[in-house]
């Protein structure tokens, strides 16, 4: 099975934004080293405890700092923008960078209801029936140059895809709806592309690994006291979190998939049976912890379980 990665650069207690996208990019230079798939920047606005607000910007960052990874959107919330804009966006980094460039594109607002009026063309909102019509004008804009994926959390945005001829990507981390279906129906329904004639999916899971499951469990604490708070300030320490009494129960936040958390063998398990019931050989690992060293060390753990890395 192929690992990629869905960073959202995240923001710790006491650090700055600009350590979060410097750990971003040490990250993404680390997983290019472990041998993971791709290296996809998620667009998020308006919050102290993520920093990616430009995965454009971000992937052209990553691409002087990398050679060989795949780098991409997960991705470019395209409700916010012009379809023309986005694909000369892409087509430049295309252009700048070579063939490794994905750009994923979501409908979610990636922010709260002001910032996404903030965001509005012309402060008023697109309408979000056209939604379809917008990617299909940025596949035709875009030629062929960057393969787009449609990030799907729910079954319109993977009708989408069926019906565009284009690859999916399942947010498991921010839903609560059983993929498994829903994949199948993608594939059942698929409409072959020039640029994709066969369906081609993978799936965001949320993950932390540790060298022991005791070890996860511990570090995984930062994370749910971050869900507790409502996704709102930074990422919380881990004396904030044992001092705030966070346990197992937290794990699971009302609309999304309980996080994996363990060690390399109990995160292995259960990120095989979870692709397996998808249909998918791909997992694009989303980890969010206080610590760089953490995190940075559950991606390596995972890769050397999974044969990535000797």
């Amino acid at each position: 099975m192929q690992l990629g990665v869905v960073d959202q650069s995240p923001i710790p207690a006491g650090s700055t934004y600009a350590d979060a996208l410097a750990n971003t990019v040490d990250l993404a230079r680390r997983c290019e080293a472990l041998g993971y798939s791709r290296y996809w920047v998620a667009e998020h606005h308006a919050s102290e405890g993520l920093a990616g607000t430009s995965p454009e910007i971000l992937i052209g960052h990553l691409a002087t700092a990398t050679s060989s990874i795949r780098l991409g959107s997960g991705g470019v919330m395209l409700t916010h923008y012009s379809p023309l804009k986005v694909a000369e966006t892409f087509r430049m980094l295309c252009v700048l960078h070579g063939q490794r460039i994905d750009l994923g594109v979501g409908r979610a607002p990636g922010s709260d209801h002001r910032t996404m009026l903030a965001l509005a063309r012309g402060g008023a909102l697109a309408d979000i029936r056209f939604y379809p019509n917008m990617v299909d004008e940025l596949v035709q804009l875009l030629d062929g140059v960057a393969p787009v994926w449609i990030l799907a959390s729910s079954v319109d945005s993977a009708s989408y895809a069926a019906h565009l001829g284009l690859p999916l990507s399942w947010a498991y981390f921010i839903t609560t709806t059983d993929g498994g279906p829903v994949l199948a129906a993608y594939r059942a329904q698929y409409r072959p592309s020039p640029s994709c004639p066969d369906p081609v999916s993978n799936i965001g899971v949320s993950v932390i690994c540790g060298d022991t499951d005791a070890d996860a469990e511990r570090i995984a604490s930062s994370v749910r006291l971050w869900r507790r708070l409502g996704l709102r300030g930074p990422i919380p320490s881990l004396d904030e979190a044992r001092a705030a009494g966070v346990d197992a129960r937290l794990d699971v936040m009302p609309g999304r998939q309980a996080m994996v958390v363990g060690s390399p063998e109990r995160c292995a398990e259960a990120l095989t049976a979870i692709a397996g019931h998808h249909g998918v050989d791909e997992v694009l690992v989303v980890t969010i912890c206080h610590r760089h060293d953490d995190r940075v060390r559950s991606y390596e753990l995972l890769a050397k379980v999974f044969g990535l890395t000797t």
